[in-house]
């Protein structure tokens, strides 16, 4: 089976209920755009048991913005043993560029760039305060630098998970999921 599929596989395979879509980005960037009938189970709260149970006879398609994500909980749900799993090959953002059906909310700021504002004011916090207080300061310049140098080589990012458990992640903003 394949690992990666298409918008236009993962629609024909909705057209033939063959495939559960479960979107595993955050609440507010769920509201904010997803496909329609895609059941929300944030990365972080990824159940594999309520995978297995809801997918026997179906393709599991994984989604979130880009695929980074859902390869992510693909890899989660395979080693908890799910099976039937797929990620949409581009994600939301592939699927829409394809034309196909979205349901729109209000917008919220993706989660990659509330990571690159927060690494950002981490690092001139501590050049900031590195010069001004104590040069001890320039540590945590430091602790970033080596976390995104980590989660570049890792496609691991705990700022990232962080920042997805903030309250302002957490609001859906669609009326019916």
């Amino acid at each position: 089976m394949k690992t990666n599929l298409s918008p236009r596989e993962v629609q024909e395979g909705r057209a033939a209920g063959t495939v559960q879509l479960i979107d595993v980005r955050t609440p507010a960037e769920h509201g904010e755009i997803h496909i329609e009938e895609a059941t929300l189970m944030p990365l972080d709260r990824l159940d594999p048991a309520k995978v297995r149970d809801g997918s026997s006879d179906r393709t599991c398609v994984l989604v979130c913005r880009s695929g980074k994500r859902a390869e992510q909980a693909r890899q989660k749900l395979a080693a908890a043993g799910c099976e039937n799993l797929a990620v949409l090959d581009g994600g939301v953002t592939a699927w829409e560029q394809a034309g196909l059906p979205v349901e729109r909310g209000a917008a919220v700021m993706p989660l990659e760039r509330q990571v690159r504002i927060a690494a950002g004011l981490l690092v001139l916090t501590g050049v900031t305060l590195g010069f001004a207080v104590h040069p001890g300061f320039f540590g945590l310049s430091a602790f970033v630098g080596a976390g995104l140098v980590f989660a570049g080589i890792t496609d691991w990012c705990g700022m990232g998970l962080l920042l997805a458990r903030m309250p302002w992640n957490q609001r859906s903003r669609s009326c019916s999921h």
